[in-house]
């Protein structure tokens, strides 16, 4: 990749040739020594090089990297840790990353494979023999080049003997790569962490996926503490290996060199998957047993004859998944999807947009007004709202009604609290294990509208079901049973909306539309879907339009031709079918018109959009635009503006009559949702609870918060976290955690 315009010619007085990629922290290029050796250098984001906590991180990643020499580690070349914009040197390995190799020709097996688990193995003895610990081994950060596996990136690495960095409001690591230890007590990691996570990376290159991936970054971090792997598509005989790298507890695992030994004991092929094999059925306390009854030999060291490689992975893309086979039955109801879900549960409009903090036709002014008022008595505030199922701690998402707040989500159907302190009136909880992204349906004037999800342990109950509240008294009104097959659809965890003093849902069948009184129940129409589709509802202002694809391709999770019905409100009958060139997702509304981003099939990573989609359903026109470039991240639209905000921070601005770029920002903000509109200020937050203001007009930064929880940074396709209660504004974190303060005294940063 050539270098781009405002890319410096030289660092550290290493001229730069290209531009190897650019990740979370800095960007990667590639440079020449004078004795024409090639490096690769990655130089910090201005915007991180003033920030302490940063600054620290990259020390480590330095004194880390120093420590580490072997076959299959990066050597550094050079760095400044301490100049204004820090930067590192690391000689340079040619080779794709691992989680690139899987998404573009699928798993490795046989002798690959077992060259890679060697590989790998090797590397971690040389990483842990000098006192380091990786504690962010995955796919991406795996270099295959020609002589074998070089592990990269020691960015959250640390020293035996060190104190671990203890930072607010960032689970550092990568949950689906993530030891329990390390999800759970940070402090206490070590190094068969790094040998847990090795035991993911092994299973995820033989079959695509990992061993706990869920929907949801939150279930998965679950299962990992909690629930078995599934191991059935890993070869058999590498199968019992991973199985023991995989206990819960550190002690049961083998170190390094154990594994090493382990794995060299393998034949050279390792053959196909048995799932009915006689070695399938051995238990983990067999086989962690049988390996470890007598002490291990440790491998012998050897020679550092192979050059050793640069940071060209931390500069890739989030890793593709393939399909599974089968899902855990304890998640059967929490995961009722497998597509990335792309917006939220909030069930209308907010200034053009979809997922926001609107219950319904009127909203509730999202947008605070010049002189917008502040609740009686308010003042800042900070607040957890426990749910019915605290061992999976997730997120609320709420909508203000006057001094009301109404909040929804995970274990929580729905809570009152009070705009002006946070004090709860009421709170209904759900015993099950929740839906990623499926939080509050709504609010009419007098009734609250969530989702309930059943307990394992109550098979007869319905799976999920959506519940009507007294917005008073906190009064249970009515429940009926839900559908959840929107996300497949539409892209968007969506299976309910209100509709002026209606809510609209999907019955359980996932065949016709239900429309009932919000307060009463009673029902105002049904409406069944087209004979051989599946449908999810979408609002569109004070109208209702159904989203529909056939049951071949939301079976396959690939909605490529999806089709349009303006609903009649009254009666619920469908109008005449708009088609859409697909993929595609809705995401708001502007000029009259529904706006949907098409959706880049190729490459690792589903979030990426290369064109909008504007349909008129009346007219049944439809027109489009193609993005001048493929844009991945978090969609999202405001006062008829569509945004993208990026995993590390970076939010562009669109225009959906044109696809043009109006302007992009870097914020610090990684993994935002949004926007939400207030008073000449959009409002971008992450699960940590970080907020940034940007200006609508340039993307002008107008401030950044704080972490306020300690969250999972990075996530792509969550609907926005920020509520407005006039001028207070309200933020949704990690763990059911609530804090507000006021628009024109935003808490201080650092």
């Amino acid at each position: 990749m050539s270098l781009r315009e405002g890319d410096p010619a030289e660092i550290g007085g290493y001229p730069l040739e290209a531009r190897l990629g650019s990740g979370g922290m800095g960007t990667v290029f590639l440079a020449r020594t004078s004795s024409g050796r090639t490096v690769a250098i990655k130089l910090i984001h201005p915007q991180f090089a003033a920030d302490d906590e940063f600054r620290t991180r990259f020390r480590q990643e330095v004194a880390a990297a120093r420590r580490v020499s072997g076959a299959f580690t990066a050597a550094v070349v050079d760095a400044a840790p301490e100049a204004e914009q820090p930067w590192m040197a690391t000689t340079y390995i040619q080779g794709h990353t691992l989680s690139r190799r899987i998404a573009t020709k699928g798993p490795l097996s046989g002798a690959e494979l077992r060259r890679l688990a060697i590989g790998l193995a090797e590397a971690l003895r040389d990483i842990h023999r000098v006192g380091v610990i990786h504690r962010d081994l995955k796919p991406s950060n795996v270099v295959l080049s020609p002589e074998g596996p070089r592990v990269i990136d020691f960015g959250i690495s640390r020293a035996v003997d060190q104190q671990t960095l203890t930072i607010t409001g960032r689970v550092i690591g990568t949950p689906p790569f993530m030891s329990p230890e390390q999800l759970q007590a940070p402090r206490d990691v070590g190094p068969r962490s790094d040998v847990f996570s090795l035991g993911t990376l092994l299973a995820y290159a033989a079959t695509g996926h990992g061993p706990f991936d869920a929907d949801s970054p939150y279930i998965v971090a679950y299962q990992v503490v909690h629930g078995e792997p599934l191991l059935e598509d890993v070869p058999v005989a590498l199968r019992t290996v991973v199985e023991s790298c995989l206990a819960k507890e550190p002690n049961g695992r083998p170190s390094a060199d154990e594994l090493l030994v382990l794995l060299r004991d393998l034949p050279a092929d390792l053959g196909q998957t048995d799932a009915g094999g006689v070695d399938a059925g051995r238990t983990r306390d067999m086989i962690t047993q049988h390996h470890f009854a007598t002490p291990a030999t440790p491998a012998p060291t050897a020679p550092t004859t192979t050059p050793a490689g640069p940071d060209t992975g931390s500069a890739d893309t989030p890793i593709g998944r393939r399909p599974r086979r089968r899902r855990r039955p304890v998640l059967a109801a929490a995961v009722a999807v497998t597509v990335a879900a792309i917006g939220g549960g909030v069930a209308a409009l907010t200034a053009g947009g979809f997922g926001g903090n609107s219950g319904g036709d009127k909203g509730n002014s999202p947008a605070a007004a010049p002189g917008a008022a502040l609740p009686d008595g308010f003042k800042p505030w900070h607040k957890t709202v426990p749910g019915g199922r605290e061992d999976i701690p997730d997120e609320l998402r709420c909508v203000a009604r006057g001094d009301a707040l109404f909040c929804g989500g995970g274990g929580v159907i729905a809570a009152r609290i009070r705009a002006r302190d946070g004090s709860r009136v009421w709170t209904a909880k759900s015993p099950g294990v929740p839906v990623n992204g499926m939080y509050l349906v709504g609010a009419t004037d007098d009734t609250v509208l969530g989702y309930r999800f059943a307990a394992q342990d109550a098979p007869q109950n319905p799976r999920s079901e959506v519940v009507a509240i007294d917005a008073n008294s906190g009064r249970e009104l009515w429940s009926v049973p839900s559908g959840a097959q929107s996300t497949a659809v539409t892209g968007r965890t969506q299976e309910a909306l209100v509709v002026g003093s209606d809510v609209v849902t999907v019955d359980a069948s996932h065949s016709r539309f239900e429309a009932r009184n919000a307060h009463s129940g009673q029902v105002t129409w049904t409406s069944p879907f087209p004979a051989g589709t599946q449908c999810a509802p979408v609002p569109m202002g004070p109208q209702l339009v159904a989203m529909c694809a056939t049951n071949a391709e939301v079976d396959a999770f690939a909605v490529r031709h999806p089709t349009l019905y303006p609903v009649d409100r009254a009666s619920g009958t469908l109008g005449r079918p708009v088609a859409v060139n697909g993929p595609a997702v809705p995401i708001g509304v502007a000029n009259g018109r529904l706006v949907l981003l098409q959706v880049h099939m190729g490459g690792p990573d589903r979030a990426r959009y290369n064109g909008v989609a504007r349909v008129a359903p009346a007219s049944r026109k439809v027109t489009y635009s193609r993005l001048a470039k493929t844009y991945a991240g978090t969609p999202g639209m405001a006062d008829g503006t569509v945004y993208v905000s990026g995993q590390t921070g970076l939010v562009t601005a669109l225009d959906p009559a044109t696809g043009r770029k109006k302007w992009s920002r870097q914020t610090s903000v990684e993994g935002a949702s949004g926007p939400v509109a207030g008073a000449d200020a959009l409002y971008f937050s992450s699960a940590t609870g970080r907020v940034v203001a940007l200006s609508p007009s340039d993307g002008k930064l107008l401030w950044t918060t704080d972490p306020q929880a300690d969250g999972l940074t990075g996530e792509l396709g969550a609907s926005p976290r920020v509520t407005l209660a006039g001028r207070a504004v309200i933020v949704a974190a990690a763990k059911n955690t609530l804090f507000a303060f006021d628009a024109q005294k935003p808490p201080k940063s650092g």
